[in-house]
């Protein structure tokens, strides 16, 4: 909803300034989206005079002015500049507009400075109204009557400072879909006075020849009230200026006198309206449901075909407009329109609705009666264009003809002002109250509160102490501690998954990776390309054709955002999410998951020469961080049985026996960087949250490092395998030998390539590996070192099907 402050004004008797309003608007539930004031890109611009305009001495198509200007303005002292124009019309005596050093010139995105053209020096610019963004002329500079008063701030000499407000309608505040209605909210803050809306009535000479009438079926839902009256001998020209500035300020195209008094209707009192060239309607007009089939070309120049049950307005040749939506090309009003049917009409919500949204159709007047307007201002608002109508175009009125009567929406609620307290926590005294809801249009009487007619959202006495704390401002509420519901120490309130769900955050966090929060939603090719896909995870209405699955995995939610980073230019990226996954359309089958995404290099350039590709080890060692941070085993098995997202040989699940996967890391296969077009290296982990075992025993401290007094012992085996054969064989194997005397086991070389086959054999390496015995009750013997190593050799040659190289 837009408008302009001199719009606002023309409700609201007020000294507030611009900030003052929008300040209030947001505090009072109409956010302010955007504020466009002229001053901000056009306030530097001030009205100047030429004293002299010679050639340059150098340059053929330039010269020289002297420019009188007025830096503080009209009331404050005139200094002298000099400045180069190209400008065929610069003259001596010329009054025009000056930019000074330093201002900001829209028309050109140029930022002035002093300069030196040619030779000669240049201080400021004389404007065109290219320059002004006025238009595209920029042939000559701005020449101002002569009586144009010098100093002056152009945009208040030309009247374009009217800064033009933009604010959100919530769908339950159609009375805020008018201007008057905003002023009244402000008013009722306090921050200024409602002006009265005077509603003169216009007698009419002669009966009207069009009459109206609605069929019975749709006077209790569909049409409940149906006005107009005509108007003849009217001159459809071109609307005045300030109502065509009003229009062009909020983005609405000027068309003429009559339709331009439907818009400003619309806009100013929320009140649609819509005009007939009665000359090009046949009988009367009638509002009946559709039979089905019927079409009508409508003002936007489409052709709508309707359904059975649509409401539609007819004369006896056929469908004219779409009842309460648009109106029809046929009976619309042009230049030569010279009788006119105005018309003004209340019509049910729900059904314009349905019907807006079956046939695919916009329209203010649509956005408006879809949300409610005001039913008994019906007629009040057809008096006002009428009004309007003769001061703009001229003519003679007939009397008003009507069908249906104003809906009775009289209706009561209980006003208790203990309430606020209640409910809202603010104590407002009774009578603040009481003159909070006046002000808003309530009618009070005893402990009942009358809502107006405009207001369809005051639904329950809960709404007055709403309406009442939106007055007063949300804004004074004061924090107070909830009371303590038992003494002592509080009882923790997270369950065990919250908790490392907060700890993988931190973690992850502190490792320099960017938290997302994305859809739990995705597209089909994506959740399929994941392991999901399914129709138990179809959601049957989707918010679009992009959301249709639950997500699988946290992975494509990441993988997008990252993809849109890279198209924005950001190729280094590491992002992470902690959320829910979803394996079935049950509640049982979701579970919490914690995803990483590393893309790029691991940092800036420098030129030490340590910035790197990511890879792999990187997603291993951040998913061990998180691992190690929700609590899970240190030690932990690692194998190769992935899911299909990841590479089939740079990819591994970190596990606690062969089922129970704790974490997967590793890069992402080519095929989804392909499909999700994103380049680079590019890895990824996922931690599975509640697949840790809980600790049999909670502590509220670390336990105590356990060193042992005695040596370790450390011994280097080195054994011929296949080339096939992954070195995490080999260590799980030795680790496995004695779980108690091994500590860690190491992988220091690998020998392969040629010359590795050409010692050992064809298809073979070393692969050499150091293994660490950590004694807790007494000293290694070497005989029990020798067990040790003899069992070492023994399972790594049996899991490996290697020997022990010579």
């Amino acid at each position: 909803m837009k408008f302009t402050l001199s719009w606002l004004k023309d409700h609201l008797e007020t000294e507030a300034s611009l900030a003052e309003i929008t300040e209030a608007l947001t505090d009072l539930g109409l956010e302010v989206e955007e504020v466009i004031d002229p001053a901000d890109s056009l306030g530097m611009f001030r009205i100047a005079r030429v004293i002299e305009a010679v050639q340059h001495p150098d340059a053929d198509r330039l010269r020289l002015c002297r420019v009188e200007t007025w830096p503080q303005g009209q009331k404050g002292p005139s200094e002298e500049v000099q400045v180069v124009c190209g400008a065929p019309n610069a003259r001596t005596g010329l009054i025009g507009v000056f930019a000074p050093v330093g201002t900001h010139v829209p028309g050109t995105g140029v930022d002035l400075k002093p300069g030196v053209i040619r030779g000669q020096a240049s201080n400021g610019m004389l404007c065109s109204e290219r320059e002004l963004m006025l238009s595209d002329d920029h042939d000559g500079i701005i020449d101002l009557p002569a009586d144009a008063p010098l100093g002056v701030r152009y945009i208040d000499y030309a009247g374009m400072n009217d800064p033009v407000i933009d604010i959100a309608i919530t769908p339950n505040r159609p009375d805020a879909l008018g201007v008057r209605g905003i002023a009244r909210d402000l008013a009722a803050r306090g921050l200024g006075v409602l002006k009265p809306l005077v509603i003169e009535p216009v007698a009419g000479s002669y009966d009207s020849p069009v009459s109206v009438t609605i069929a019975p079926e749709l006077k209790d839902r569909g049409c409940p009230l149906f006005a107009g009256r005509v108007i003849r001998g009217v001159t459809n020209g071109a609307s005045p200026d300030w109502l065509q500035k009003r229009l062009r300020a909020i983005g609405l195209r000027p068309i003429s006198a009559l339709v331009d008094i439907t818009n400003f209707f619309t806009f100013d009192l929320n009140r649609p309206l819509h005009v007939f060239d009665a000359d090009k309607v046949s009988g009367g007009l009638r509002i009946h449901p559709a039979q089905g089939g019927e079409e009508l070309l409508a003002l936007d120049g489409k052709t709508y075909t309707v359904s059975a049950g649509q409401m539609l307005i007819s004369d006896d040749t056929g469908p004219e407009s779409l009842a309460g939506i648009m109106g029809g090309e046929h009976s619309g009003c042009t230049e030569e329109t010279v009788n006119v049917f105005v018309e003004s009409a209340y019509w049910d919500p729900i059904t314009i609705a349905a019907t807006g949204r079956a046939l695919k159709v916009n329209s203010d007047a649509r956005y408006r009666f879809e949300r409610g307007v005001d039913p008994a201002f019906t007629l009040d608002g057809l008096e006002l264009a009428t009004r309007m109508v003769l001061d703009l175009c001229g003519g003679e009125v007939s009397h008003v003809v009507h069908d249906g009567a104003i809906p009775d929406t009289t209706r009561s609620y209980r006003f208790d002002p203990a309430r606020v307290g209640s409910l809202v926590g603010m104590e407002i005294a009774e009578q603040v109250q009481r003159d909070t809801l006046a002000a808003l249009g309530f009618r009070l009487e005893g402990d009942q509160a009358f809502p107006p007619s405009w207001r369809p959202d005051i639904l329950g006495s809960a709404d007055l102490v709403e309406e009442i704390a939106r007055i007063a401002s949300l804004t004074r509420l004061q924090a107070q501690p909830l009371p303590r519901m038992q003494t002592g120490v509080p009882r923790p309130i997270l369950t065990p998954l919250q908790t490392r769900e907060r700890a993988a955050r931190r973690m992850l966090a502190g490792l320099g990776y960017n938290e997302c929060v994305t859809y739990s939603f995705i597209d089909q090719p994506a959740a399929e390309a994941f392991g999901g896909g399914s129709e138990a995870v179809r959601l049957e209405n989707p918010i679009s054709s992009e959301m249709t699955h639950m997500r699988p995995d946290l992975l494509p939610g990441l993988m997008q955002a990252a993809a849109r980073n890279q198209a924005r230019g950001v190729t280094d990226c590491a992002l992470f999410e902690v959320g829910p996954a979803f394996s079935g359309g049950e509640p049982g089958e979701q579970h919490v998951q914690a995803a990483g995404l590393l893309v790029g290099a691991t940092g800036p350039r420098d030129p030490h020469g340590a910035r790197r590709m990511v890879d792999l080890f990187d997603a291993k060692t951040d998913a061990e961080a998180v691992l190690s941070a929700i609590g899970a085993p240190a030690k932990m098995q690692i194998h190769r049985n992935l899911p299909g997202w990841f590479h089939p040989g740079r990819a591994g699940v970190l596990s606690l026996g062969p089922k129970l996967a704790l974490a997967v890391y590793g890069e992402v296969h080519p095929r989804l960087l392909k499909a999700f077009d994103l380049k680079g290296p590019v890895t990824a982990f996922t931690v599975y949250l509640e697949n840790p075992p809980q600790p049999k025993t909670r502590k509220t401290t670390r336990p105590s490092l356990v060193v042992s007094p005695l040596q370790a012992v450390e011994r280097d085996f080195a054994f011929v395998i296949g080339q096939e054969v992954e070195a995490i064989a080999a260590v799980n194997a030795a680790l496995g030998a004695d779980k108690t005397l091994i500590d860690a086991v190491q992988v220091f070389d690998e020998f392969t390539g040629p010359k590795a086959e050409a010692q050992f054999g064809p298809g073979l390496k070393s692969l050499a590996i150091s293994v660490r015995l950590q004694p807790s009750g007494k000293t290694l013997t070497e005989d029990e070192i020798e067990g040790v190593s003899r069992k070492i050799i023994e399972k790594v040659t049996k899991a490996t099907g290697g020997q022990l190289r010579g």
